[in-house]
């Protein structure tokens, strides 16, 4: 039998080794954490920056324009012809463009996990689902001649809005909290002004 004898530097040097994998372990930690809350950091940025660019006065322009006055332009037939060619649709002249254009860039981002799906469609499942259904007439047009690519992160995040709404039809406030009281002190005069 032999008999292996460690000496006081071997017995420093695998501590020391020990102490060293510790320290490495601890660093690769604490940079998960940081890049985790680097990615919640710019996750929030970009959000803001959404949110921002939605409340800008010409998108807020452009929307109201898809509320209010899209449907009657889409029963002009030069309005249709100029959504329907190949070649650049000057957003000046359809305002629509502009929402379109801005839903399907988010719906990219949210594709590419560039914003968290669950909280954007918290705050804007809603919106999304809404401007879909007014502007699916606007994607029909301009997918004849461009084909089914066209807008589909749009489509892409119209359809992710309306599960999650299928999962939340009553919003996602937490079940185990009560709601506040809230009173409508003017339903019973609205009734009365909006009846025949």
């Amino acid at each position: 039998m032999t008999l292996v004898a460690f000496t006081y530097l071997d017995v420093i040097s695998t501590c020391a080794q020990v102490a060293s994998l510790l320290v490495v372990l601890a660093a690769a930690v604490a940079a998960i954490v940081q890049l985790r809350h680097l990615r919640a950091s710019n996750e929030l940025e970009a959000l803001l920056t959404l949110t921002a660019q939605l409340r800008d006065p010409h998108m807020q322009r452009a929307l109201h324009f898809v509320q209010t006055q899209l449907e009657a332009r889409l029963g002009e037939p030069d309005y249709r012809h100029q959504l329907a060619r190949v070649g650049f649709v000057d957003a000046e002249l359809h305002p629509e463009m502009e929402v379109c254009n801005w839903f399907n860039e988010v719906g990219a981002l949210v594709k590419n996990h560039l914003i968290d799906e669950g909280t954007f469609l918290d705050l804007f499942a809603r919106l999304v689902i809404y401007y879909w259904s007014r502007l699916t007439p606007v994607v029909a047009i301009l997918r004849r001649e461009r084909g089914v690519g066209q807008y589909e992160n749009f489509e892409y995040l119209a359809q992710l809005a309306s599960v999650w709404k299928s999962k939340h039809p009553q919003g996602s406030y937490p079940q185990n909290l009560a709601r506040l009281p809230i009173e409508d002190r003017w339903l019973t005069l609205d009734a009365e002004s909006n009846s025949p």
